[in-house]
């Protein structure tokens, strides 16, 4: 399955996580199969999501759209986003 890790600096996550939320329907449209967000532990500020998508393209038009770009914006995401493109290779049960 394809991943896309996106890490960004939120001006404060409280405000960031409402947008983060009603913008599902619109990743579902587009291909994501889910997502699971993290905080660092020292830095809640500091916030990295993994997202599962159907397809790396997929995934790729999504982080390049207008919609995305307007949304992050509006939820106070500071700087660009770093996005990373991911394959799974192995899982490990430990």
């Amino acid at each position: 399955m394809p991943y896309m890790l996106v890490h960004h600096q939120v001006s404060d996550f409280a405000k960031w996580k409402p947008f983060f939320d009603r913008d599902e329907n619109t990743r579902k449209n587009s291909g994501s199969k889910g997502a699971q967000v993290f905080q660092n532990s020292e830095k809640t500020t500091d916030v990295m999501i993994l997202f599962e998508w159907d397809t790396v393209e997929n995934a790729k038009k999504f982080s390049m759209s207008e919609n995305f770009k307007k949304t992050v914006e509006q939820a106070g995401v500071i700087g660009e986003p770093h996005f990373h493109f991911l394959k799974e290779v192995q899982k490990s049960k430990a």
